[in-house]
């Protein structure tokens, strides 16, 4: 089995996201693995013609305040995960998670999703579904909708995660 000594972890600073954060700790530290949390804000620049309108300078605005996030992020969990680092780049979510695990040779990839079903899954697609499909290396998913808050690995990770 290949060591995990790198993980990346996207986040969308949503309402799971300290609950992401913890599991993915957790796991990286039973793993004496390093975690690089990864922010992508969407580019809105293909949405209009308009030049009187820039919707570049929204998204520097925006990359601006993820990176705000991003480093109370690394602050509030310094504690449990002092070598933790973070990104915030502008892209496509799903390309720059996968274009990233890769160009920083990552172990594995623990990411969140949201359980969109039905139509809204239609129309928007799953970006933990489109990375999972073209990630290389393995990818564990959190569910914070399923089952109650606070997953806890007591046994050893070679025991608790197994292959399908």
């Amino acid at each position: 089995m290949q060591n995990i000594k790198q993980i990346v972890v996207p986040v969308d600073f949503h309402q799971h996201t300290d609950d992401l954060a913890d599991f993915a700790i957790g796991i990286a530290n039973k793993l004496e693995a390093k975690v690089t949390f990864v922010h992508v804000v969407e580019k809105m620049d293909l949405y209009s013609d308009d030049s009187t309108f820039s919707f570049a300078q929204i998204a520097e605005e925006l990359r601006g305040y993820a990176q705000k996030k991003m480093t109370a992020l690394l602050a509030n969990n310094k504690g449990a995960c002092p070598d933790c680092t973070g990104q915030v780049f502008l892209g496509d979510v799903a390309d720059t998670v996968v274009e990233y695990a890769k160009d920083s040779n990552a172990d594995m990839v623990i990411m969140g999703t949201h359980g969109a079903q039905g139509i809204e899954k239609i129309m928007l697609g799953s970006v933990a579904e489109r990375v999972l499909k073209r990630v290389h290396c393995p990818i564990l998913v959190f569910n914070p909708y399923k089952g109650e808050r606070g997953y806890q690995i007591s046994a050893s990770v070679s025991e608790s995660v197994l292959p399908i």
